[in-house]
């Protein structure tokens, strides 16, 4: 969870080859009020801003195109019952996304409808068992559901715990 960029705050997401594959920082922006996804080039995945203040206050994301052009809502995160936060996708018949024991810094797990298994995060252990600070996690993501997706709720988990 820690930010590339000198100035800014957020992290680098690193792939099974251990290589830089997305990278999130929000550029100094203060409070996190608005965070940019981008690829190991750069170019910006989705964009997250936090909107409404105290109890009304949620996190909406939108997705960019190809050509660099910025989509309707993708989906917007807000804090449901204590420890959890629901997930509302727009545009996608209402399908919606559970986040629980999001109010941790790690170890939670996101669910699908139905309570189904999405995804979960955990904090990362070597080979050897020996167990790595809470600013670095592991996610292991089930194979039917949009990656980018789940590391857009994973984000937004960390700006909620102001890990970021």
């Amino acid at each position: 969870m820690k930010s590339l960029v000198f100035s800014g705050n957020g992290c680098t997401v690193y792939g099974a080859d251990g290589r830089v594959a997305f990278r999130v920082d929000n550029y100094g922006c203060r409070g996190g009020r608005e965070v940019f996804f981008m690829d190991r080039d750069g170019k910006t995945l989705i964009r997250i801003q936090r909107k409404g203040f105290r109890v009304f206050k949620r996190w909406e994301a939108r997705r960019y195109f190809d050509d660099g052009e910025e989509a309707r809502p993708w989906f917007t995160l807000h804090k449901a019952r204590k420890g959890a936060a629901a997930v509302t996708m727009h545009g996608g018949g209402g399908r919606t996304y559970a986040v629980e024991g999001c109010s941790r810094k790690s170890d939670y797990k996101i669910k699908g409808a139905g309570g189904a298994g999405v995804a979960a995060i955990a904090r990362k252990q070597t080979a050897s068992g020996i167990v790595l600070g809470e600013d670095v996690l592991t996610l292991t993501v089930g194979s039917e559901v949009d990656h980018l997706l789940v590391l857009g709720m994973v984000v937004v988990c960390g700006l909620m715990n102001r890990c970021m």
